[in-house]
Order: C-alpha cells, then structure tokens, then sequence
C-alpha cells in the first residue's frame, strides 16, 4: 500500500534550519511528481512546494521563496524539504503529498516549531 512518511522536525530557534524527509514506499516514486504541504494551528493547509519527476521544482508560497528548496532522490525515494532562515510564522505540520490516478495520499507529518 502506499506510504509516505515525514520526518526531520522539531523545535528549532528563529533564523535556523531544518531538513524534512518524506520517505515513500507502495509506488514507483520516481514516475510522480510530490508536492510539500502545511498547517499552521487555526489554518487552511497550504501548498508549499512541487517537484516534478526528473527534479523540476516549484515553490508556490510567497512566505517561503529563497529560503526553501525541494528536491527529491529518485533512488532513494525519498522527498526532501530543505528550510533555512526560519520564522516563527514556519510553525505548522508539514505534509508530503502523491496524488495517484486521481487520488491524493498525505503522510502523517511532521511538526516544525520555530520558537525561541
């Protein structure tokens, strides 16, 4: 079956950095494109970031261009989340997402609390 699971958060001070892992299993990873998502408490989940198949990427949220990349290890199938320069306003749950003939898969995710 299909499984995403995220990894890499934490509590972390104002201006660090974290790297979230997605590790995904029951597909052929290499084939999809994989997207970032995140809560933040009291809010609409929002889209962060894309990857294409071969590595193309796409950061959609304002908030977080130039201080985060996505990318992915096809021969790991792994998805990565790199963040730096972090705000308070990073807090949230961040998801990993597939979406799959038509039907999208989330992972558990994982907490990122950037707090001093």
């Amino acid at each position: 079956q299909v499984q995403l699971v995220e990894s890499g958060g934490g509590l972390v001070q104002p201006g660090g950095s974290l790297r979230l892992s997605c590790a995904a299993s029951g597909f052929t990873f290499s084939w999809y494109p994989m997207t970032w998502y995140r809560q933040a408490p009291g809010k609409e989940r929002e889209l962060v970031a894309t990857i294409t198949m071969t590595g193309g990427s796409i950061v959609h949220a304002d908030s977080v261009k130039g201080r985060f990349t996505i990318s992915r290890d096809n021969a790991k199938n792994t998805l990565y989340l790199q963040m730096s320069s972090l705000k308070p306003e990073d807090t949230a749950v961040y998801y990993c997402r597939v979406v799959l003939t038509n039907r999208p898969f989330w992972g558990q995710g994982t907490q990122v609390t950037v707090s001093s």
